[in-house]
């Protein structure tokens, strides 16, 4: 690899004066021969914060110590434990706190604000997505049209990169929704493409939606603690986001929504209906007729599943330590010293290329590497070798340095290794 000595004696001087170095020690870095791995794979799951143990500990002793009274006692009380989360958003993902709640899982979340928002009437029927969106968002808009009485084929219209470009381009997608006009219902895309790590102009996505009379969602689940959001000034209606992967909550850990504030605070606003929406005040009379709580809080159906919201808590705590700003800013150079490293590694542009916008504000902090052969091998010898990074079918190596817990050196020994698989 190229420029070897000075490359790691440039990684340790940024690691010297990265302000926020001091975050690693806060997670728990798995091994591999008795060394920290290096572990580039934050955007599939997340490490453990240090502090989880303890957060759960807390939940566990409420059980222990008042049974069912944890509800109403406690450190957090249940009932309202849910509510331990509303003032991070703001600088995360830039909701207001009535635009946000916590709850069930991503999947779970999708279908239920495609059921608020995916309102197909007469010709306007259709909804707009990437090509090659995540299998769960394919597998959910295709359920969603079909339980509206409609064929996936007519339904779905989906935005490919053109022939021989890996990415989507901005004007090919406000085209396609202008073209479809009136009879576009719902656009919807990912925040983050997971395939590519392409992060998408998400304001001119509203825009471009809004003009033509449809609803815009997004699926956060690659951006949400990975890039900056301002979903209430954006216009966003609605989005949905996973907690385990850069927001380090644990797997399968709950997931968050976000709706605009025009939509939460409207009562008449259609949902599925759960106790846990119905209006605090009212909910234990056990009555009939939803009355839903006029904020994001309305689409609840059940009450908290605290040992999972427990990590989610304990994570977002280093999120509002670090600022998510000073997060992004680091970001940007990090990733871009893993491509000035990937750069150098022998067989750059012709054993492998870098298929995520060079662009640093058109991705987040994840490099997709297409191997144009060996890549298999090179994958299964990094793992050997104490890298964990993400192998993608039929032939890409997802890397993604994050910002928490990653290093200079970290991206610097990654490329080192990568040199030495490609030399095998």
């Amino acid at each position: 690899m190229q420029g070897t000595a000075n490359s790691v004696k440039q990684a340790r001087l940024l690691d010297e004066s990265d302000d926020l170095s001091q975050f690693r020690s806060s997670f728990y870095i798995p091994k591999h021969q008795g060394q920290e791995v290096i572990y580039l794979c934050g955007n599939s799951l997340g490490l453990q914060p240090k502090a989880v143990a303890s957060v759960i500990d807390e939940e566990l002793d409420n059980w222990k110590t008042n049974g069912v009274e944890g509800h109403f006692n406690g450190v957090r009380p249940w009932m309202y434990y849910h509510k331990s989360f509303t003032s991070y958003w703001k600088d995360l993902i830039g909701a207001g706190e009535k635009e946000v709640v916590v709850m069930n899982n991503l999947t779970v979340n999708l279908h239920l604000l495609m059921l608020s928002f995916y309102r197909p009437a007469a010709s306007r029927y259709k909804i707009i997505m990437e090509g090659h969106a995540f299998p769960s968002d394919q597998y959910a808009v295709e359920s969603q049209v079909r339980l509206k009485g409609y064929q996936p084929d007519e339904a779905i219209i989906e935005v490919f990169p053109r022939s021989g470009e890996h990415y989507l381009r901005t004007e090919d997608i406000e085209d396609q929704i202008a073209k479809a006009g009136d009879e576009l219902a719902l656009v919807l895309f990912s925040g983050v493409q997971y395939y590519s790590g392409q992060f998408f102009d998400l304001p001119a996505i509203v825009d471009a939606g809004h003009q033509v009379g449809a609803y815009v969602g997004f699926d956060l689940a690659h951006a949400a603690g990975n890039v900056p959001l301002s979903l209430h000034d954006w216009g966003v209606d609605f989005a949905t986001w996973c907690s385990y992967k850069y927001l380090n909550s644990g797997p399968g850990s709950v997931s968050g929504i976000y709706i605009h504030e025009q939509h939460a605070t409207d009562r008449s606003f259609p949902r599925l209906a759960g106790w846990w929406g119905h209006n605090e005040q009212e909910r234990f009379k056990m009555e009939k007729g939803f009355d839903p709580i006029p904020t994001a809080e309305g689409w609840q159906l059940s009450n908290a599943p605290v040992f999972s919201m427990a990590p989610h808590l304990a994570s977002l705590k280093l999120f509002q330590e670090a600022g998510m700003a000073n997060l992004r800013s680091k970001s940007l150079r990090l990733t871009s010293f893993l491509e000035e490293q990937l750069m150098g590694v022998k067989g750059y542009n012709t054993v492998f290329s870098i298929i995520t916008p060079l662009d640093p504000k058109a991705r987040g902090c994840q490099l997709s590497l297409l191997f144009h052969e060996r890549g298999k091998s090179a994958f299964d010898w990094l793992s050997q070798h104490g890298v964990v990074a993400d192998w993608r079918e039929p032939d890409v190596i997802r890397v993604a340095p994050v910002p928490l817990y990653n290093s200079f050196e970290d991206v610097y020994r990654f490329a080192e290794l990568l040199d030495q698989a490609l030399s095998q």
